[in-house]
């Protein structure tokens, strides 16, 4: 099984792409993988979660009085749709900044509706289109209830990007002063670490007092327990981490990242899976996380048709027709202590 995701164009093999999975329990224990568990990678939007977490254990949160469909939004990479850009517009008129304090920058949105209406209308794309917006103001939030700068906040010297690794550290297992830094997508920092120890974060999120109970656990289920709740934030319109949770009813947290990052928390189980697709392209991800729940038997055959175009992804030309499928077919490899 040299080639776990494959890509047909009718009945002939066209393209292959490489993977590499951890699945972890909340101890950070490996049970199964695939490729390289210990792949260092950056989980990019994956880790927006624990970048949440940070605003709320500030206060922020409840103190500009965020509900639960505002927590899963600074979680999330959303389409754009009108729900998201209203929400953030709601989140800026709250701690009181104009929408040109988002330093997310902004491109043209996944919910072409809303692209095509701004175009009729003769207006311009502004940053709350980006589909990290959501990210953005939960930082200024904590910014502005901290009393801190908010023109620096992308900065990695920010005491709220120094509060994020700090989370990152405890949560994912692994010491701040060995992450790599770059910069993300947005401008923001972005940290790299073994996808083992990402997995661990999603094991974590997901069954956080199973990990351990303290305040920083709670944090972590209340940024789960918003997420599940209202998925349409986290993505929206045909997005794989919105129908996943939709599908599993609060019991799964998912979380893509770019560069073909997908990540999923299993509250039953208490397992994390990190999955990285090496050449980066995303649309293997849903197609390696469909496969992944199916063999660790969380997916049953109901949800697995329910979620179908994501296992069996469609290969479409531009008549939008089906001419080939992208299907998985490997193996996960186990270890002691898996089920």
């Amino acid at each position: 099984m040299d080639n776990p995701i494959k890509v047909f164009r009718g009945k002939y093999l066209e393209s292959t792409h490489q993977i590499h999975v951890a699945v972890v329990n909340v101890k950070g224990e490996l049970l199964y993988s695939f490729g390289d568990p210990n792949r260092l990678t950056f989980p990019r939007s994956s880790m927006k979660p624990f970048q949440a977490v940070a605003v709320v254990e500030t206060g922020a949160a409840d103190a500009f009085q965020y509900d639960e469909s505002e927590l899963s939004l600074i979680c999330a990479s959303h389409n754009g749709e009108p729900i998201h850009r209203n929400a953030v517009a709601r989140i800026l008129d709250r701690i009181d900044l104009m929408e040109n304090a988002l330093q997310c920058g902004t491109h043209i949105p996944r919910d072409i509706d809303s692209y095509n209406k701004l175009i009729r209308n003769g207006g311009e794309l502004t940053p709350v289109f980006s589909n990290c917006s959501g990210k953005h103001s939960g930082m200024l939030t904590a910014a502005v209830y901290m009393n801190e700068d908010v023109h620096t906040y992308r900065d990695i010297k920010h005491p709220h990007q120094q509060r994020i690794l700090d989370v990152i550290e405890e949560v994912c297992g692994f010491p701040k002063n060995d992450l790599e830094i770059s910069v993300d997508g947005c401008g923001v920092p972005v940290h790299q670490l073994p996808l083992q120890n990402t997995a661990l974060g999603f094991a974590r999120l997901a069954d956080p007092l199973g990990w351990m109970p303290s305040d920083r656990a709670r944090y972590l289920e209340r940024i789960r327990n918003a997420m599940t709740k209202h998925p349409e934030m986290v993505g929206g319109t045909d997005r794989f981490d919105t129908d996943l949770m939709k599908v599993f009813n609060r019991r799964l947290v998912a979380k893509a990242g770019a560069e073909g990052v997908q990540c999923i928390g299993d509250s039953k189980t208490g397992l994390g899976i990190a999955i990285k697709v090496e050449d980066g392209n995303g649309r293997a991800a849903s197609v390696a996380a469909m496969e992944v729940l199916k063999q660790l038997g969380i997916c049953d055959e109901e949800k697995y048709g329910e979620l179908i175009q994501y296992a069996d992804a469609p290969v479409l030309n531009a008549r939008k027709d089906t001419i080939g499928r992208i299907t998985a077919d490997f193996k996960l490899h186990s270890y002691a202590g898996a089920r």
